[in-house]
Formats: structure tokens, sequence, C-alpha cells
């Protein structure tokens, strides 16, 4: 991934609000799938306007705002998620399996994953969660798929558009970078498996299937971002607490996993992308980065995105003061938050980039969000957002150029 040489670039971590003709459209076409009438030249279009919207706000590296990648009604788990599931055969709806995760047989590390409604720290605060008011957003009851067949990748024509969309904005836009997010294998792999045999099997087939997707980005000129918040958030979802040596070989399998899915890609066009979960809760249960930072840059990629600004992980700029980041490679840290409805001020953002600038290196540090801001705060504050982010760097510029 190229380095900075002369201002700090800036990104962010993928989804972005649609616009409510866009939302329209998708829920239309979610009651009659034959429904599709002028959808792709809105979508372009949508895509194209965004993508012009993001340059003028500063930044460098955009994205389609995941726009093709539409929530499904049946499993409304977000679209980072829940988008690869129209992309996969071998699936089937299971009404019986509400928001929870269950492994037929013990892991690697003896680690049990218990499911997302199941997590610790929704049970630390019991209270706070079950009460509408408290403004915990964690998604509705609804069903997940599950694997019945073998995994097979039908998303082609879906991928394709989404590459031809991001690429017509970047030429209106006149950029040259921009990226597609694509979910990892151990994060696809979180629903039940009726097929395979073990955990392994299973998760190298979502591997396998995956693949089909990162070559089609990378073949296209443009950079992956790997969608895997399975690396960090999965610690939420065991109970009991495991150990952390426990819990890094049962994680060690999802990075061996995705490793092979990325074997031969060019590692400058592949970032990958860390979090704890963007569910706006306490997080006292999340997983220290100093645990984690060693096995995500045992990842394949050129770059790492992880959160840094909301108020549970800001602290943690400091593991960079004893982590060597290896050679030619870079960070991705969020600077500001999609955990907050506060705007942060642009010498906010100027003094965190420049933080991270410190210890790791001026050339080293892309600014971005910790998280996607699509659906995770109002459009209006969303692109303030990123309004504060593109100034802010550039006030890190004049005082570290």
């Amino acid at each position: 991934m190229p380095l900075n040489t002369d201002h700090i670039r800036v990104t962010h971590a993928g989804s972005l609000p649609r616009t409510p003709e866009l939302i329209a459209a998708n829920a239309a076409r979610e009651e009659n799938p034959a429904d599709v009438e002028g959808y792709n030249e809105l979508l372009t279009a949508s895509v194209v306007d965004l993508v012009q919207r993001q340059q003028s706000l500063g930044i460098d590296i955009p994205n389609d705002g995941e726009y093709g990648h539409a929530m499904s009604a049946a499993v409304d788990y977000g679209a980072w998620w829940s988008y690869s599931f129209a992309r996969m055969g071998g699936l089937e709806l299971d009404n019986d399996a509400k928001w929870a995760v269950e492994p037929k047989e013990s892991s690697p590390g003896n680690v049990q994953l218990t499911g997302f409604i199941h997590r610790r720290d929704r049970t630390i605060f019991a209270e706070a969660y079950n009460d509408p008011t408290s403004g915990i957003f964690t998604g509705g009851p609804k069903p997940f798929p599950k694997v019945t067949g073998p995994l097979t990748y039908t998303g082609q024509e879906a991928v394709d558009s989404d590459i031809a969309n991001l690429k017509a904005g970047l030429a209106a836009a006149g950029l040259k970078e921009g990226f597609v997010a694509a979910l990892s294998p151990g994060s696809a792999s979180r629903i039940t498996n009726e097929y395979y045999a073990t955990e392994e099997e299973y998760i190298y087939a979502c591997a396998d299937v995956l693949r089909e997707e990162y070559k089609a980005i990378v073949d296209a000129g443009l950079i992956l971002q790997i969608d895997d918040p399975s690396i960090a958030e999965n610690w939420d979802q065991i109970s009991p607490e495991p150990s952390v040596e426990d819990y890094l070989k049962f994680t060690r399998i999802r990075v061996e996993a995705l490793n092979y899915a990325l074997r031969g890609l060019p590692e400058e066009q592949v970032r990958f992308h860390l979090c704890w979960g963007s569910w706006h809760g306490p997080h006292t249960t999340d997983l220290p980065l100093a645990d984690l930072v060693d096995t995500m840059l045992e990842i394949n990629a050129g770059g790492y995105s992880f959160e840094a600004a909301n108020v549970r992980h800001e602290h943690e700029w400091r593991v960079w003061e004893d982590t060597r980041l290896p050679e030619g490679k870079v960070i991705i840290p969020g600077i500001v938050s999609h955990a907050t409805n506060v705007v942060e001020h642009p010498n906010l953002v100027a003094d965190r980039i420049v933080r991270f600038a410190d210890v790791v290196g001026r050339e080293n540090v892309i600014a971005s969000t910790d998280c996607g801001l699509g659906g995770r705060v109002h459009p209006q504050i969303a692109f303030a957002k990123l309004e504060a982010l593109g100034e802010g760097a550039r006030r890190a510029t004049k005082r570290l150029w």
C-alpha cells in the first residue's frame, strides 16, 4: 500500500448512509425481486455522487459506501455481513437459530461461541440492554441462514457491479485509489453449519468461496478491504471467558484461513479491518488491542484498520510504542468514531493523527473512521464527521510537513 509522501491521506471504514431513494428502491426489490427497472441506473448514479462527495470532503481513498451490499429483510444484522448470504450458494434460512451460533464440536483451545445474543457485555449490563430508552441498538430477533450443502460463490454479477460503479465514481471525481469491502472467512462462518464435518473444513470452504470475490476486486485494480470483526468480537461471545492463550488458538485457524484465501494476491492492494463490534453498548468485555496486535499483523495485508477513536479504545495508541510495524506497511486508525453523535473538532482529529504519526512515522498513517458510519449515526452527522476528518488531516499535515 503506498506510503504518504506529502500529506496525511484520508479514508474511512466502509458503510456510508444510503440516500432515501436508494433505501426505497432496496425495499421494493426485497418485496419483489423482479422489480429492478431503473435500479441499476439509480445505484450507479448514487455511487458516482457519493464518491464525488467523499472527494469534496477530503477523502483520498473513497469507496462505494457499500451501496451494493443491500441488507436482507430476512437477515438484518448490517449490510457489512448479511450481504454475503445473497452471494453464497448452499444456504437455507434457519428459523430456529435466532441470533445464536453454536458449533457442533469443540474448537481449538476448547472455545465455544455462544452467539450474538449471549454477549458477556449484554449479560453484565442486562438492565441497560433490555431498556428500550437506553439507545443500545443490537438488531432485531431475526433468523440466520444455515449451511446445508456445499458452499459456492454466486456473487459474480454483484461484485462486478460494485467494481464498475466505484470505478465510474473514481473517474468522475478524478481519483485513482478506491476500496471495496468484503467479508472474511472467519466472520462469514459465524452461522450454523449442518454440512461440513469439522470447523476447519467449514472455515476453509468459506475461504475458497470468498477468494473469488477478493480476486475480482484486486484484479480490477482496486483495494480490497477485509472486514473481520470476528478476530476481536468473538471474545465477547464466549462464556465463560477463556484465557487469552486459548482464544488466540481459537482465532489462529481464522487467520490462517484468511491468509489462504489471500494467497498470491498483492499485499499492497489489501487492507484489513478489525473492530470490536459496532453496536452502541458499554463494551467493557472487549479484548485489549495489546492481546491482538501480533495476531492482526500476521494477516497478509499492506494496511491495518482498527478502532482508535471511541472512548473504550483511544488509549490503545500506546500499543504502537511497543509494537514494530513491518516495513512498508501502514496503519489506518479510527480517528473519528461511529459511537457518538458528537462531531469531533478538527483540532482533536489533528492531535490524534499526530499522536500516531509520532509513534510509527508520518508516512505510515492513513486517517480513518472507527467503523462504517452508515446506519450508526444520522446521515447529516456522518458527513459532518467525514468533513471534520478531512479538515483535521489537513491541519495534521501542516504540523507534520
